[in-house]
């Protein structure tokens, strides 16, 4: 028997249909393995990692499996963290001998593909992976203790990337509260239809040929705009008539496949990739975690042929894309496995989003788009000065990949619409009879908020994060609230503003650059440019400079013995507890206005007996003091017997709702 072990339960059925008898497909449901929960699982000075088992019973299915197996191919996804899995299972289960297969595309021709060329693991991917495991626990288990010190406010936690992420919504936001519109004016001048043409055409003025004073940016000034606007006779200056040819769109990376689907079906990119898992499970589209435009060129054969068939218009030459800087490129673009499949999918949300990656394939493929653009230069005279014009216009000469993609919603952000206007062919040195003119009165607009879909495009931009982390981001900096959705916008929380303001200037990882930066030692550790050690340690080493600046600057000392790490401001408003209290040498202070006041004698180790017996062992309870100025109750048969009990407003205790801690 042959095992083949991956990661989803949900690609079982399938690739045991495709293996048949002889095979037994089994799954390791994500990582088997991850650090503790507790501690940092790793230290100085080689940071090496210390794993703990998170599915015992997973693993003990897979050792039985693997007993009764004559050969062991581990196929967890092509990525570093599939390879990362692949490894755990490898070291977990103590194989010794394995084969390393992929495939991006669950088809019989990519599996057969990826059975015949095994590998070993990639363990220059596993060290990338396991480097930015490290960075991520040391930045968020290190930072976010003082940062809760610092903001005086529970449960705060630091990230390296998602706080970048959340400091882009903040600044954002920002501007937009400190932006001061500007009130200004534009002309438009309309014209008769010319011909057969049936709609008028217009003209628009163009300030800033001779009518803005050194330095200004917009035209002020209304009174002359009227006079520009009652101009009606005109000198036509030139007429140029070009063909502009527009390339398709490229096939979906991750991050574009985001930002399309919460464009045209206003999918979350958690649900984006979520269906498109589904799909890629079912074989219906290959890898959808990709950071590449370009497509395989067997699929490219593929479509050009399937189009050649409809009679659909192609480009002499298969079309390629330049991939933005950084990309890893492991994998060609997201794409439908069997492109002559019009639908695919088992719910409505899975169908839409399949027709949506297909689509964009198709015209990936196909031919320019082809206008007609005419641009007329005219002028004019006010008060001795001279007013420049311009009429643009453009009409579809050959739809190419339009046909297939007219009207798509998924480009409404990346692609500027140009309204229609009809300017007919008009010769130089002719006059132009305007029929009417209209002041446009302006005012400018601070930039929009974030949506899910532009920030990733601005992370991708800046290089914040990979394909594979965007939609869970999105996800986090939500149920974190540090930042909050408004109307499908963006808009950050107190909550946020005062995570970003405490470590911006504090910590590299919130400068934009450096994150960019850390993306990119990464991928030199999965290029095996760079040890996973040098990696690590040098984030660490800038870390712990900043973290013990930042502890110095943001946090108080303990009047009693002077530690700062251990010394904290204590609330909790359903207990009443507010004072401070140092870890390192035990002593509590009250709180005065928000700092340590006079210093609190300690409980008492002995207390008085009462009359209320323990519910649980009979012994007497003894009355202790709260912090707060309250009392409890506790056994006095402790520590054999832990029951305690809140004191109620009578002063007796709550033997119905005891403490759930």
């Amino acid at each position: 028997m042959r095992l083949l072990i991956v990661e989803s339960p949900g690609k079982i059925k399938k690739l045991q249909n495709i293996l048949g008898a002889e095979w037994r497909v089994a799954a390791s449901c994500g990582h088997v393995r991850d650090l503790p929960n507790q501690g940092y699982g790793l230290e100085p000075p080689n940071f090496e990692l210390r794993y703990t088992p998170t599915k015992p019973d997973v693993l003990k299915k897979l050792a039985g499996l693997i007993q009764d197996a004559d050969e062991v191919f581990l196929a967890s996804d092509p990525d570093r963290e599939g390879e990362a899995i692949s490894w755990h299972l490898k070291d977990a289960l103590g194989i010794k001998s394995y084969k390393r297969v992929t495939y991006t595309a669950i088809t019989p021709q990519d599996v057969q593909a990826g059975l015949s060329s095994p590998r070993e693991i990639d363990m220059n991917l596993v060290h990338a992976q396991e480097a930015r495991r490290a960075l991520d626990r040391l930045c968020g288990y290190k930072v976010s203790g003082p940062l809760c010190m610092a903001v005086a406010e529970e449960k705060m936690s630091a990230g390296r990337v998602q706080s970048p992420a959340v400091r882009l919504v903040v600044e954002r936001e920002r501007s937009i509260r400190s932006f001061v519109s500007t009130t200004h004016y534009g002309v438009e001048l309309v014209f008769e239809a010319v011909a057969n043409i049936s709609d008028g055409w217009k003209a628009s003025w163009l300030p800033k040929e001779g009518w803005l004073e050194d330095g200004q940016e917009y035209f002020l000034d209304k009174n002359t705009a009227e006079k520009i606007a009652a101009l009606r006779t005109l000198e036509i200056l030139a007429c140029d008539e070009n063909e502009r040819r527009t390339a398709p769109p490229a096939p979906f990376t991750t991050s574009s496949l985001q930002q399309a689907a919460s464009n045209a079906l206003k999918f979350k990119p958690k649900k984006t990739m979520d269906l498109a898992q589904k799909l890629y499970e079912a074989g219906q589209i290959t890898y959808m975690r990709t950071d590449s435009p370009n497509l395989s060129d067997s699929a490219i054969a593929e479509i050009r042929a399937y189009c050649d068939a409809q009679g659909w218009p192609l480009p002499e030459k298969p079309r390629t894309w330049k991939s933005k800087a950084g990309a890893q490129e492991a994998h060609e673009a997201i794409r439908p496995t069997h492109i002559e499949v019009e639908d695919a999918g088992e719910t409505p949300d899975e169908k839409a989003l399949y027709r949506l990656i297909r689509i964009r394939a198709l015209a990936s493929q196909l031919a320019d788009a082809v206008f007609d653009v005419r641009v007329a230069r005219l002028a004019g005279s006010v008060e001795g000065k001279t007013a420049i014009f311009e009429a643009k216009g453009r009409t579809l000469k050959e739809q190419g990949w339009k046909m297939v993609m007219a009207q798509d919603a998924s480009l409404s952000d990346a692609e500027e619409a140009e309204p229609d206007n009809a300017v007919p062919s008009l010769k130089p040195g002719c006059q132009a009879t305007a029929v009417r003119g209209d002041v446009k009165t302006k005012k400018t607009k601070p930039a929009s908020r974030f949506s899910e879909a532009s920030l990733i495009r601005e992370m991708e931009k800046r290089g914040i994060g990979r394909p594979a982390t965007y939609a869970a981001i999105m996800e986090t900096i939500v149920a974190r609230s540090y930042v909050r959705e408004e109307k499908s916008f963006l808009v950050p929380t107190p909550r946020g503003e005062k995570l970003v303001d405490a470590l911006v200037g504090a910590f590299g990882f919130l400068d934009l650059d450096f994150t960019k930066h850390m993306e990119e030692r990464l991928d030199d550790v999965a290029s095996g440019k760079l040890t996973y050690v040098d990696c690590v340690r040098d984030f660490h080493t800038q870390l712990m400079k900043e973290l013990d600046k930042f502890v110095c600057d943001h946090t108080i000392p303990c009047p009693e013995c002077g530690d700062r790490e251990h010394f904290r401001h204590i609330r909790s408003k359903e207990k009443g507890w507010n004072f401070w209290g140092c870890k390192a040498c035990g002593t509590t202070f009250a709180d005065e206005h928000g700092r340590p006041g006079a210093k609190q004698e300690k409980e008492k180790t002995r207390s008085e007996e009462t009359d209320f017996k323990c519910p649980k062992c009979g012994k007497p309870l003894v009355v202790r003091p709260t912090k707060s100025g309250g009392v409890w109750f506790g056994c006095s048969g402790f520590p054999k017997c832990k029951v305690r009990f809140w004191a109620k407003d009578d002063g007796t205790p709550d033997v119905e709702n005891p403490p759930k801690n």
